[in-house]
């Protein structure tokens, strides 16, 4: 296996990870995958930063460990430079649809350097 698919396995792993309701619902968890300098622009159009994410995450419609995991599909990635994974895939939950996509990087340069989530992007999908 090349290095590039490798790197992308592990992104898509790790995006996975952070949809299971257990990881959502633990600070600490989440912690381990989101970049220090995270941000995201949500389905809703809000803006949000890392610790806005982590202090919100558990509450999120999504990220109650009681209900039902988020359903992810067609998920891809494309390696767009060393340390860095671009994915994109789409959801369903609670009846919505959202295209998501998300950038993962890997500071190599860091001691124990794990991917992390450092952008991430969601747009509902109109109905039809």
């Amino acid at each position: 296996m090349s290095q590039e698919s490798t790197d992308v396995k592990a992104a898509i792993n790790a995006e996975l990870r952070l949809l299971e309701p257990v990881v959502r619902s633990s600070r600490s968890s989440a912690q381990q995958l989101l970049d220090p300098e995270f941000t995201e622009v949500g389905a809703s159009g809000r803006r949000w930063t890392y610790e806005e994410m982590l202090d919100a995450l558990p509450g999120l419609d999504d990220g109650d460990a009681d209900r039902p995991r988020v359903e992810a599909s067609g998920m891809t990635g494309t390696v767009l430079a060393p340390g860095v994974v671009h994915l994109t895939y789409e959801t369903l939950a609670g009846g919505r649809r959202t295209r998501r996509s998300s950038l993962w990087r890997k500071r190599t340069g860091e001691p124990g350097a794990t991917w992390r989530l450092y952008y991430h992007q969601g747009t509902p999908v109109p109905g039809r």
